[in-house]
Protein backbone atom coordinates (compact mmCIF):
# COMPACT_ATOMS: atom_id res chain seq x y z
CA UNK A 1 0.00 0.00 0.00
CA UNK A 2 1.28 3.42 -0.83
CA UNK A 3 0.73 6.86 0.89
CA UNK A 4 -0.11 10.00 -0.47
CA UNK A 5 -0.06 13.43 1.12
CA UNK A 6 -1.94 16.37 -0.32
CA UNK A 7 0.37 19.70 0.48
CA UNK A 8 -0.58 22.19 -2.01
CA UNK A 9 -3.37 25.03 -2.54
CA UNK A 10 -2.69 28.73 -1.70
CA UNK A 11 -3.87 28.53 2.16
CA UNK A 12 -5.80 31.80 1.21
CA UNK A 13 -7.57 31.63 4.86
CA UNK A 14 -4.12 31.71 7.00
CA UNK A 15 -2.91 34.91 4.56
CA UNK A 16 -0.48 36.68 5.46
CA UNK A 17 1.37 33.98 7.00
CA UNK A 18 1.01 32.21 3.89
CA UNK A 19 2.43 35.18 1.66
CA UNK A 20 5.69 33.78 1.70
CA UNK A 21 5.45 30.07 2.11
CA UNK A 22 3.47 27.44 1.86
CA UNK A 23 0.86 26.88 4.48
CA UNK A 24 1.44 22.99 5.63
CA UNK A 25 5.38 24.39 6.24
CA UNK A 26 3.92 26.05 9.09
CA UNK A 27 5.10 25.54 12.78
CA UNK A 28 2.59 22.97 14.60
CA UNK A 29 4.20 23.67 17.93
CA UNK A 30 7.97 22.11 17.31
CA UNK A 31 7.71 20.47 13.89
CA UNK A 32 6.68 21.76 10.61
CA UNK A 33 2.63 21.32 9.76
CA UNK A 34 3.55 18.59 7.03
CA UNK A 35 5.23 16.69 9.34
CA UNK A 36 2.75 14.89 10.88
CA UNK A 37 0.96 13.55 8.10
CA UNK A 38 3.72 11.71 6.77
CA UNK A 39 3.94 10.50 10.21
CA UNK A 40 0.92 9.49 10.75
CA UNK A 41 1.58 6.97 7.48
CA UNK A 42 4.71 6.07 8.83
CA UNK A 43 2.92 4.97 11.28
CA UNK A 44 0.43 2.99 9.91
CA UNK A 45 3.87 0.67 8.20
CA UNK A 46 3.53 2.95 4.96
CA UNK A 47 6.85 3.18 3.36
CA UNK A 48 6.50 4.50 -0.15
CA UNK A 49 5.01 8.22 0.15
CA UNK A 50 4.14 10.82 -2.44
CA UNK A 51 4.19 14.27 -0.97
CA UNK A 52 1.78 16.55 -3.97
CA UNK A 53 2.70 20.12 -3.37
CA UNK A 54 1.68 23.43 -5.48
CA UNK A 55 2.08 27.34 -5.12
CA UNK A 56 5.39 29.37 -5.42
CA UNK A 57 6.89 27.43 -2.46
CA UNK A 58 7.35 24.17 -3.69
CA UNK A 59 11.04 23.44 -3.65
CA UNK A 60 11.02 23.97 -0.04
CA UNK A 61 9.32 20.52 0.71
CA UNK A 62 12.08 19.17 -1.18
CA UNK A 63 14.96 21.38 1.22
CA UNK A 64 12.73 20.36 3.95
CA UNK A 65 11.70 16.40 3.44
CA UNK A 66 14.95 15.38 0.96
CA UNK A 67 14.91 11.87 1.13
CA UNK A 68 12.99 11.34 3.71
CA UNK A 69 15.51 9.98 6.15
CA UNK A 70 14.05 12.42 9.37
CA UNK A 71 11.24 9.49 9.25
CA UNK A 72 13.76 6.60 8.98
CA UNK A 73 12.43 6.46 4.92
CA UNK A 74 14.96 6.21 1.76
CA UNK A 75 12.81 8.37 -0.13
CA UNK A 76 9.81 10.70 -0.90
CA UNK A 77 8.43 11.21 -3.94
CA UNK A 78 7.38 14.68 -4.83
CA UNK A 79 4.88 16.24 -7.58
CA UNK A 80 3.09 19.22 -8.64
CA UNK A 81 -0.23 20.14 -8.59
CA UNK A 82 -0.59 23.61 -11.06
CA UNK A 83 -3.55 25.86 -9.82
CA UNK A 84 -6.06 25.33 -6.97
CA UNK A 85 -8.24 22.01 -8.89
CA UNK A 86 -9.81 20.62 -5.56
CA UNK A 87 -8.62 17.72 -3.62
CA UNK A 88 -9.76 14.82 -6.44
CA UNK A 89 -7.39 16.92 -9.15
CA UNK A 90 -4.50 16.79 -6.86
CA UNK A 91 -5.34 13.27 -6.15
CA UNK A 92 -5.21 12.20 -9.74
CA UNK A 93 -1.82 12.76 -9.72
CA UNK A 94 -0.84 10.17 -8.14
CA UNK A 95 -2.18 7.67 -10.68
CA UNK A 96 1.42 7.20 -12.46
CA UNK A 97 2.94 6.70 -7.98
CA UNK A 98 0.17 4.60 -7.16
CA UNK A 99 1.04 2.23 -10.27
CA UNK A 100 -1.10 -0.14 -9.50
CA UNK A 101 -1.63 -0.27 -5.81
CA UNK A 102 -4.10 0.51 -3.41
CA UNK A 103 -3.24 3.82 -1.67
CA UNK A 104 -4.21 6.10 1.49
CA UNK A 105 -4.66 9.20 0.74
CA UNK A 106 -4.41 12.33 4.10
CA UNK A 107 -4.65 16.02 4.00
CA UNK A 108 -1.27 17.81 4.65
CA UNK A 109 -3.13 19.78 7.30
CA UNK A 110 -5.07 16.86 9.06
CA UNK A 111 -3.19 16.01 12.60
CA UNK A 112 -4.44 13.49 14.54
CA UNK A 113 -3.87 12.06 18.54
CA UNK A 114 -3.79 8.33 17.52
CA UNK A 115 -2.56 5.74 15.18
CA UNK A 116 -4.26 4.49 11.96
CA UNK A 117 -2.35 1.35 11.33
CA UNK A 118 -5.59 -0.76 12.12
CA UNK A 119 -7.71 0.89 9.63
CA UNK A 120 -5.01 0.37 7.23
CA UNK A 121 -4.75 -3.09 7.85
CA UNK A 122 -8.89 -3.45 7.79
CA UNK A 123 -8.71 -1.69 4.55
CA UNK A 124 -5.96 -4.16 3.20
CA UNK A 125 -8.50 -7.12 3.88
CA UNK A 126 -10.91 -5.54 1.63
CA UNK A 127 -11.45 -6.85 -2.11
CA UNK A 128 -12.07 -3.72 -3.47
CA UNK A 129 -13.35 -0.01 -2.62
CA UNK A 130 -12.90 2.82 -0.29
CA UNK A 131 -12.59 3.21 3.27
CA UNK A 132 -12.89 6.54 5.12
CA UNK A 133 -12.12 7.31 8.65
CA UNK A 134 -15.00 9.30 10.75
CA UNK A 135 -14.91 11.16 13.55
CA UNK A 136 -17.65 12.67 15.77
CA UNK A 137 -17.80 16.28 16.20
CA UNK A 138 -20.20 19.10 17.61
CA UNK A 139 -19.84 20.85 14.34
CA UNK A 140 -20.11 18.72 11.83
CA UNK A 141 -21.86 21.18 9.54
CA UNK A 142 -18.30 22.74 9.04
CA UNK A 143 -17.56 19.24 7.18
CA UNK A 144 -18.55 16.65 5.05
CA UNK A 145 -20.51 14.54 7.12
CA UNK A 146 -21.55 11.22 6.49
CA UNK A 147 -25.22 9.57 7.16
CA UNK A 148 -25.34 5.93 8.53
CA UNK A 149 -27.62 3.27 8.46
CA UNK A 150 -26.17 0.48 10.42
CA UNK A 151 -22.91 0.11 9.90
CA UNK A 152 -23.28 1.16 5.99
CA UNK A 153 -22.73 4.72 4.83
CA UNK A 154 -25.49 5.46 2.67
CA UNK A 155 -24.48 9.30 1.65
CA UNK A 156 -22.09 11.84 2.51
CA UNK A 157 -22.91 15.49 2.40
CA UNK A 158 -20.65 18.40 2.02
CA UNK A 159 -21.28 21.39 4.57
CA UNK A 160 -24.68 20.66 5.18
CA UNK A 161 -26.86 23.07 6.92
CA UNK A 162 -28.56 20.44 8.97
CA UNK A 163 -26.35 17.51 9.13
CA UNK A 164 -27.84 13.97 9.22
CA UNK A 165 -25.32 12.51 12.20
CA UNK A 166 -22.25 13.97 13.63
CA UNK A 167 -19.91 11.88 12.44
CA UNK A 168 -17.58 14.06 10.19
CA UNK A 169 -15.32 12.49 7.19
CA UNK A 170 -11.44 13.29 8.34
CA UNK A 171 -8.93 13.98 5.96
CA UNK A 172 -7.79 10.45 5.77
CA UNK A 173 -9.35 8.44 2.93
CA UNK A 174 -8.37 4.69 1.37
CA UNK A 175 -8.70 3.77 -2.38
CA UNK A 176 -8.27 0.77 -4.46
CA UNK A 177 -7.07 0.96 -7.81
CA UNK A 178 -10.52 2.31 -9.08
CA UNK A 179 -9.65 5.96 -8.43
CA UNK A 180 -8.60 7.19 -10.93
CA UNK A 181 -11.38 6.14 -13.11
CA UNK A 182 -13.58 7.53 -10.71
CA UNK A 183 -12.06 10.94 -10.87
CA UNK A 184 -12.07 10.88 -14.26
CA UNK A 185 -15.86 10.81 -14.30
CA UNK A 186 -16.28 13.77 -12.44
CA UNK A 187 -17.45 17.39 -12.96
CA UNK A 188 -16.33 20.56 -11.45
CA UNK A 189 -18.48 21.56 -8.87
CA UNK A 190 -19.90 24.78 -8.03
CA UNK A 191 -16.88 26.17 -6.53
CA UNK A 192 -15.05 25.18 -10.08
CA UNK A 193 -13.11 22.23 -8.21
CA UNK A 194 -13.17 18.38 -8.22
CA UNK A 195 -14.60 17.31 -4.96
CA UNK A 196 -13.67 14.07 -3.19
CA UNK A 197 -17.12 14.15 -1.71
CA UNK A 198 -17.88 12.91 -5.22
CA UNK A 199 -15.22 10.41 -5.72
CA UNK A 200 -16.39 8.85 -1.95
CA UNK A 201 -20.20 8.81 -2.91
CA UNK A 202 -19.24 6.99 -6.26
CA UNK A 203 -17.95 4.21 -4.00
CA UNK A 204 -21.03 4.07 -1.73
CA UNK A 205 -23.35 3.81 -4.58
CA UNK A 206 -21.32 0.88 -5.86
CA UNK A 207 -21.69 -0.69 -2.78
CA UNK A 208 -17.63 -0.68 -1.76
CA UNK A 209 -17.47 1.95 0.95
CA UNK A 210 -16.29 0.72 4.37
CA UNK A 211 -15.81 2.44 7.27
CA UNK A 212 -13.56 3.00 11.00
CA UNK A 213 -13.87 5.72 13.69
CA UNK A 214 -10.98 7.38 14.27
CA UNK A 215 -9.49 7.15 17.95
CA UNK A 216 -8.00 10.14 19.45
CA UNK A 217 -8.40 14.06 18.73
CA UNK A 218 -8.20 15.03 15.33
CA UNK A 219 -7.95 18.42 13.68
CA UNK A 220 -7.04 20.40 10.64
CA UNK A 221 -4.98 23.36 10.68
CA UNK A 222 -6.42 25.83 7.88
CA UNK A 223 -7.65 28.34 10.17
CA UNK A 224 -5.82 30.61 12.63
CA UNK A 225 -8.11 29.07 14.97
CA UNK A 226 -7.12 25.75 14.20
CA UNK A 227 -3.75 26.02 13.78
CA UNK A 228 -3.64 27.45 17.33
CA UNK A 229 -5.78 24.21 18.67
CA UNK A 230 -3.55 22.33 16.86
CA UNK A 231 -0.54 23.53 18.30
CA UNK A 232 -2.13 23.06 21.52
CA UNK A 233 -3.30 20.22 21.08
CA UNK A 234 0.17 18.84 19.97
CA UNK A 235 2.00 20.78 23.03
CA UNK A 236 -0.51 19.06 25.41
CA UNK A 237 -0.67 15.38 24.52
CA UNK A 238 1.73 14.36 21.69
CA UNK A 239 4.64 16.23 23.45
CA UNK A 240 6.71 15.46 26.57
CA UNK A 241 8.78 18.20 28.42
CA UNK A 242 12.42 17.33 27.93
CA UNK A 243 13.48 16.43 31.91
CA UNK A 244 15.27 18.86 33.72
CA UNK A 245 13.66 22.19 31.00
CA UNK A 246 12.85 24.97 33.55
CA UNK A 247 9.08 26.13 33.78
CA UNK A 248 7.48 29.36 33.95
Amino acid sequence: MKGVVLAGGTGSRLFPLTKITNKHLLPIFDQPMIYYPIQTLVDAGIRDILVVTGGRNAGDFLRLLANGKHFGLSHIDFTYQEGEGGIAEALNLAHHFADGHKICVILGDNIIEGNIRGAVEEFLKQPRGARILLKEVQDAERFGVAELVGDKVVNIEEKPRRPKSNYAVTGIYMYDTTIFDKINTLEPSARGELEITDVNNAYIREGTMSFSMLEGWWTDAGTFDSLLRASNLVASTLRKPVEGTPRD
